[in-house]
């Protein structure tokens, strides 16, 4: 099989392009410079060049391909915009997409509170009002499957973690370093699902295998609260810990970050991966990830 990854130097892409690889199948990567081309070899991938920013030539590459993981980042406009190009692009053509999403799009505003609702692929939900609209991008997607023109799915990732690539675990240590505390809103009992980056890409793999076009797969193996997650990396960095009011969280991360990252609760569930595709994550606990190298005190 032969695969186009968007997305191939990143941190999600770039694991996703290792598995595909070690699985056998021929993987092409997209790349914008020299250093982006390191990176996808260094995957086991072929850099192909291009940029998200003139899409055209890389529509008319997609379709070279037998199948296509969307795991780039673009504002949900153009995202939009561009999977909106690339499904017409692959219709009738027998070919496979995944698209990347994320269950952002499902959380709810409970500022530090826990919240009992948990949602499956095939659970009704309200959609954030912040990033909503990526519902409409995974209508598109899933539509261009079920109408049979492509085999076309839906990965709809937890809080991705591994590798010390985390992008909210590092949120917290940044407190450490800048502020010499790690702080947590209200009570902090607030969570995102999360999953492993590598088990996430190995559902990429299945999905690519055995997925049904049409299909939404949910990426979950465990949860944890933002006030367990920061009284590990206090711990960690040698600081102490604290509970911020919401005026105080949003002078130190800014409003949007305040609601999204720190102040909603996203948790989810993935039975249809693990019916459907047989899919068994192998890293459950993302304090685990706690302590990696990578997020070390800057200069240290």
């Amino acid at each position: 099989m032969d695969v186009l990854v968007f997305g191939a130097t990143g941190y999600l892409g770039s694991h996703v392009t290792r598995c595909l690889a070690s699985a056998g199948m021929r993987v092409s990567g997209v790349s914008r410079s020299a250093a982006g081309d390191a990176k996808v070899e260094a995957a086991g991938g072929v850099p192909l060049r291009g940029d998200l920013s003139d899409p055209a030539p890389l529509i008319e590459a997609a379709a070279e391909h037998d199948a296509v993981v969307y795991a780039a980042q673009l504002d949900m406009q153009d995202e939009f915009d561009f999977l909106s190009a690339l499904t017409g692009c692959l219709a009738g053509g027998n070919k496979s997409l995944v698209f990347t999403s994320g269950t952002g799009i499902l959380s709810q505003r409970t500022d530090g509170e826990w919240s009992e609702d948990t949602f499956t692929e095939y659970d009704h939900f309200v959609p954030s009002k912040y990033i909503g609209f990526r519902c409409v991008t995974e209508n598109l997607v899933m539509a261009a499957g079920w109408t049979g023109g492509s085999r076309a799915m839906v990965v709809r990732p937890s809080m991705i973690w591994g590798n010390g690539g985390c992008g909210h675990i590092a949120r917290f240590y940044k407190d450490a370093w800048d502020h010499g505390e790690v702080g947590y809103l209200s009570r902090g009992l607030n969570l995102y699902s999360h999953v492993h980056v590598e088990d996430l890409a190995e559902l990429f793999r299945l999905a690519l295998e055995r997925g049904v076009g049409g299909a939404l797969y949910h990426a979950v193996a465990g949860e944890e609260n933002n006030r367990s997650i920061a009284h590990a990396v206090a711990a960690d960095a040698g600081v102490p810990v604290r509970s911020l009011a919401f005026d105080e969280a949003v002078e130190r991360w800014g409003k949007f970050y305040t609601l999204i990252g720190m102040g909603v609760c996203s948790r989810s569930r993935a039975p249809r991966s693990r019916t459907e595709l047989g899919w068994l994550p192998r890293h459950v606990d993302l304090m685990d990830d706690i302590g990696h190298p990578n997020y070390g005190k800057p200069g240290a």
